[in-house]
């Protein structure tokens, strides 16, 4: 194993419960020096060619966004379209969960046997397929075949890309601005969705036309940027961080997993993202059926609501980014939640319309830097050598939110009514913040 686990104060001690993580997240991080004494970081910027890196990852986390914020606004004509139920449309939200499930499991593998490289092929392809399929506006069944390739796109990217920009030196800055970029294809999405079907009159399909060109540049970008970046580059890489070849080919997954010590970080960030990603997706999802069925809002400002959603967190992931690392990470997400759940309660306790699309685009400018802050925290309680292993699991796993907890939502909206997507959003944000309090104290920063 490498140095991290031959550090003397970690040998002899048990490690079996949170004390004990944080225990050893402050040992390793002392002995390490936090590795940035001797361990020089990238930057977004050094070497040079991780300029365009960084760049391919922005277009990337923008086609993602643009992913997920589609379904908004589309849901209500997917209804009309196939004649389908609440919870029948909300199969294309679960049926993702097997390409983010899938890209949980390999993403290491794929890393050491291929390396960035292979991820900037199988990511934007997957892409493709799905949003090819969804052109030809197939029978419904087919439809969500397609969206699990759409999820395995993303969580293959989901999983890379946070794990080597959350590496970075000023990383919280960096990852505020990729999660913007996935904000930016969020407020995209539903503004050129509603538009193309309420005014100029096509079917709902069209907008992945749109998205076809939107991934073929995407696939080209990644490639383009990251062809230097194979197996044995990753291999290299990871080999001068633990200093065993085989430290991350027999343990990555298993360790980050299993290692009582690393595991309970580890799945807390993974439980974490899964109801964040869950919120997140499950407002942006719903808020165009909740605007026009509850608040009665009309076809083409409900949409814009969605686009409100969207625009706060991209705003929120840009601005508090620069304000999250000045608060403390942990610390910081304990507030934004309060905030958010306080917006929560407005939009659902409010029976008016443009109170509602208020609320709605500040709930999403204090869930923005979620996601991030989650990142960072992993990369500052774990060591390096687990980074793409853990990091790149819990975003997969966080990701599959996206699928199960929408659907949940259109399940009990089909018996309920489309209302309960607040009383949800809100127990599921409370329940979530007091899960990021499990997580052990944070190792101070070093100079």
């Amino acid at each position: 194993m490498g140095d991290i686990e031959r550090a003397p104060e970690q040998q002899g001690k048990p490690h079996c419960g949170p004390a004990d993580v944080e225990t050893s997240a402050q040992h390793e991080a002392e002995s390490r020096g936090d590795n940035n004494k001797n361990d020089h970081h990238e930057r977004w910027n050094h070497p040079r060619s991780n300029i365009a890196k960084t760049l391919a990852t922005f277009w990337a986390f923008l086609v993602m966004g643009a992913n997920d914020a589609a379904y908004g606004p589309l849901i209500p004509y997917l209804e009309e379209y196939y004649n389908l139920s609440y919870t029948t449309v909300s199969l294309v939200f679960l049926s993702p969960i097997g390409g983010y499930t899938l890209a949980a499991i390999t993403n290491n593998k794929l890393h050491l046997h291929f390396g960035r490289r292979g991820i900037a092929w199988l990511s934007p392809g997957c892409h493709l397929i799905a949003y090819i399929v969804n052109c030809l506006h197939p029978p419904y069944p087919v439809l969500v075949v397609s969206f699990i390739f759409a999820g395995l796109g993303n969580g293959l990217a989901d999983s890379a890309w946070n794990a080597w920009i959350g590496n970075m030196e000023d990383s919280n800055q960096v990852l505020g601005l990729l999660h913007g970029w996935y904000g930016v294809g969020a407020v995209l999405a539903p503004l050129i969705a509603t538009s193309l079907i309420t005014e100029a009159r096509v079917g709902w399909y069209y907008f992945y036309y749109i998205m076809v060109a939107c991934a073929a540049v995407e696939l080209a970008f990644c490639v383009w940027a990251f062809w230097d970046s194979n197996a044995a580059a990753f291999r290299e890489s990871q080999r001068s961080i633990s200093g065993s070849a085989t430290d991350n080919e027999q343990g990555g997954v298993r360790r980050a997993l299993f290692v009582p010590r690393y595991a309970w970080v580890t799945w807390i960030l993974a439980f974490f993202l899964l109801g964040y990603v869950g919120v997140e997706v499950a407002l942006g999802g719903w808020i165009v059926t909740f605007l026009r069925r509850v608040r009665h809002g009309g076809d083409f400002a409900s949409g814009m609501g969605a686009t409100g959603f969207w625009l706060g967190i991209t705003v929120g992931r840009v601005v508090l980014g620069f304000i999250t690392p000045r608060i403390g990470e942990k610390t910081a997400i304990v507030i934004y939640w309060i905030f958010a759940i306080g917006f929560g309660l407005i939009l659902w306790l409010v029976p008016n319309f443009y109170t509602s699309v208020i609320a709605v685009s500040f709930q999403g400018f204090f869930l923005g830097p979620m996601f991030p802050g989650a990142v960072v925290v992993a990369t500052r309680l774990l060591p390096r050598a687990l980074h793409v292993s853990a990091i790149g699991f819990a975003a997969a796993f966080g990701a599959s939110g996206a699928a199960v907890l929408p659907f949940a939502v259109g399940a009990v909206a089909q018996a309920k009514g489309v209302e309960v997507l607040q009383p949800f959003v809100i127990a599921l944000s409370a329940g979530i913040t007091l899960l990021w309090l499990g997580l052990p104290r944070m190792p101070k920063r070093q100079p």
